[in-house]
């Protein structure tokens, strides 16, 4: 082969791989390209749930009905499903075919007409018995068309348009059970029916030999290769070729039923004109048979309402009514009803079909979230089957709460965060030369000047080039350990009065700042009401509204002071949220004593335990929820006994509440509660003009 041969057979390979190259959409499971799922938003909504006493399960359904902040929800999709089934419904009637009939009818009737008044070489007698039997027609349209089958057309004009009548009748009959046949049969010569009928008998024959269990697979080939043009979705097995034709028969089945009586049996009437010869409903007959045997579940019986404007043809009607099967199938699948229920189950080509590819994005959207919260680690399932939330989806939702809280005590909108607490200690301002194992922050400006400096003195004016030498760290104060215990009533009144969400935002808020920066002190979380518990984090943010009355405070001092005691070289930090007086004690059997309005015994006890918390160094603050006058008396006066501070924030602002008293009461170096703690955190928490 000559050079200039191969060169001409490369030319056309190229031409041929460029043209046979297209980008399409990704079709082989999850996008590659992608972006990384945004979780934050979920959990902290999630959370919030949880917190509420939502399960985690359910929680997450909700969220995933909902949406986020920049994500439309299940909700959204099936109010757009339902609104596009109630414009179908409201748009169509049924009238279509049999309009199209009556007008074809007319037609004809007055070409007829026009014919017999203009030719005079018809015999007056004819012309008068042609005009009697057109004055004569019935006001059915399927009783005059059966009347006119064997009139003498005087126009041909005329006469081609009642064949029309009949052409129509079988384009959209085989429209019903083939979606497309209306179009690709129209002026349709003979031919082209008789390999209709034949493809319909070979069909039914497939079906019959598939309904008495015979193997078909060779059969199915042979009739796809001989008819395949008619299936344009090409089925790869007779199940396939089944699914297809049973959808489209019940959908026609369906819009039978929706017909008034007086429809059908026009319908009916007319449907032995199909084509000019009762066959062609004979084969399709046999088919709907056929399917009804093979596919029993298929909707057969169901029906709709279509009083609209616009009339639907047989063929188109058949659409519709496939269409409004879609969205009942997606109104079903978004409503995740069913147990076991995943967004995997949507059908996304049915939702591009019926919303466009919009809402597919949406839907898939979902669908990513939805997997990404469930192999994320954020949401697991405990040993009762029943999902929770995983520490790690709590440090986050914790995270998150801190940054509220940052936001509140800075009064600048974030101006402020909370990753600079927990350092090594507050700065001195005093810098020193770097020594091996320093963790403090580099004091960037004086290392960089040292550098400067001694490249001077050396002569070196090339880019500057740090030394181990000239780097210089900002000295901190040294800091203590702190044992904190957070008291947070968990009382009747806490959970009536909307407390509860706010309560466990706190909490949640304050273990993870310890945890995460101040990992030297040890927070013990206790509710109380009735009686008081120590909880774990996972425990309290679960746990539900409690409904027994009693609020318990000298049990939760009881176990404050335990916890102090183990901890006799920390620094005591008490908080204790609370919206009501102490109605019930620990008595030394290990019973518990309840009285409303508050015994005496009780409050004596519940003050014995609080000098005792005193005497152990701690520094306490109460968080006074609700306007009671008598409340604020007496918490003022437990304040006052062991030189405590009081604090009356609106529930929304708790959290920066507590979080700010834990860092004033946490001051490094100085005496424990003085003023001006943590710099502006405290300017932001207490410059808000709360009570203290």
């Amino acid at each position: 082969m000559s050079a200039l041969g191969t060169d001409s057979t490369v030319a056309r390979t190229n031409r041929r791989l460029a043209r046979d190259s297209r980008y399409r959409a990704y079709s082989g499971g999850p996008d590659p390209l992608a972006p990384p799922v945004d979780l934050s938003d979920a959990i902290d909504a999630i959370g919030e749930q949880v917190m509420a006493g939502t399960s985690p399960e359910r929680a997450m359904r909700e969220y995933l009905r909902r949406g986020g902040a920049d994500r439309r929800g299940l909700d959204d999709l099936a109010r757009r499903v339902a609104e596009r089934r109630r414009d179908l419904t409201r748009k169509h009637n049924l009238d279509g075919t049999l309009q199209q009939i009556k007008e074809l009818l007319d037609r004809a009737v007055t070409q007829e007409r026009g014919q017999l008044a203009r030719d005079v070489d018809i015999d007056d007698a004819d012309r008068a018995l042609a005009q009697m039997q057109l004055d004569s027609l019935s006001p059915s349209p399927a009783a005059a068309v059966s009347e006119l089958s064997d009139y003498q057309w005087q126009s041909r004009q005329a006469a081609q348009t009642y064949e029309q009548i009949k052409d129509l009748l079988g384009r959209e009959m085989l429209d019903q059970r083939f979606a497309g046949m209306k179009q690709a049969l129209e002026n349709a010569s003979d031919s082209d029916r008789a390999a209709v009928k034949q493809m319909l008998d070979d069909l039914n024959a497939l079906l019959a030999a598939h309904a008495r269990g015979e193997d078909t697979s060779v059969q199915f080939d042979d009739f796809m290769a001989k008819h395949g043009e008619f299936f344009p979705d090409r089925p790869e097995n007779v199940d396939q070729l089944l699914d297809s034709l049973a959808a489209r028969a019940a959908a026609a089945q369906r819009l039978r039923n929706s017909m008034t009586p007086e429809q059908r049996a026009e319908l009916d009437a007319l449907a032995q004109q199909a084509f000019g010869s009762p066959d062609l409903m004979e084969s399709l007959a046999a088919l709907d048979a056929n399917l009804q045997t093979l596919r029993p579940g298929e909707d057969w019986g169901g029906a709709e309402r279509m009083d609209g404007e616009q009339g639907l043809g047989l063929g188109d009607g058949t659409g519709v009514f496939q269409d409004l099967a879609d969205l009942d199938a997606l109104a079903e699948q978004l409503a995740q009803s069913q147990d076991g229920s995943r967004l995997d189950d949507l059908d996304l080509d049915a939702l591009t079909r019926q919303l466009g590819s919009e809402a597919a994005v949406d839907a898939r959207t979902l669908q990513r979230l939805e997997q990404a919260l469930r192999d994320s680690g954020a949401l697991r399932r405990g040993a009762d089957g029943q999902l929770r939330l995983t520490p790690k989806a709590m440090r986050q939702l914790g995270q998150s709460l801190l940054r509220d809280v940052a936001e509140k005590m800075s009064g600048r909108g974030g101006a402020r965060d909370l990753r600079r607490a927990g350092a090594a200690g507050d700065l001195s301002g005093a810098t020193r030369a770097w020594e091996f194992g320093d963790t403090e922050p580099w004091d960037v400006t004086r290392t960089i000047t040292n550098a400067m400096t001694r490249m001077a003195a050396d002569g070196d004016r090339g880019q500057v080039r740090l030394h181990m030498d000239d780097v210089e760290v900002q000295e901190t104060e040294a800091r203590t350990q702190a044992c904190v215990a957070l008291l947070v009533d968990t009382s009747f009144s806490m959970a009536i009065e909307d407390r509860w969400v706010p309560m466990k935002r706190t909490a949640l808020a304050l273990h993870t700042l310890i945890s995460s920066r101040f990992r030297g002190d040890d927070l013990q979380l206790i509710a109380f009401g009735r009686h008081a518990e120590v909880m774990d984090i996972e425990q309290l943010v679960g746990l539900d509204a409690m409904w027994d009355k009693g609020t318990n405070l000298h049990h939760a001092l009881l176990l404050a002071n335990r916890h102090f005691r183990k901890h006799p070289t920390a620094q005591p930090v008490l908080l204790i949220v609370t919206d009501g007086e102490p109605t019930s004690h620990l008595e030394p059997n290990g019973g518990i004593a309840f009285s409303y309005p508050p015994d005496a015994i009780t409050i004596a006890t519940t003050i014995r335990e609080l000098d005792n918390a005193g005497r152990l160094g701690a520094h306490t603050s109460f968080f006074r929820l609700g306007d009671d006058p008598g409340l604020a008396r007496f918490i003022d006066a437990m304040a006052k006994r062991v030189d405590g501070t009081v604090v009356a924030p609106e529930s929304d602002d708790l959290g920066a509440a507590v979080v700010g008293s834990y860092l004033g009461s946490r001051r490094w170096g100085s005496a424990f509660g003085g003023a001006g703690a943590w710099g502006d955190f405290g300017d932001g928490l207490f410059g808000r003009g709360w009570e203290g």
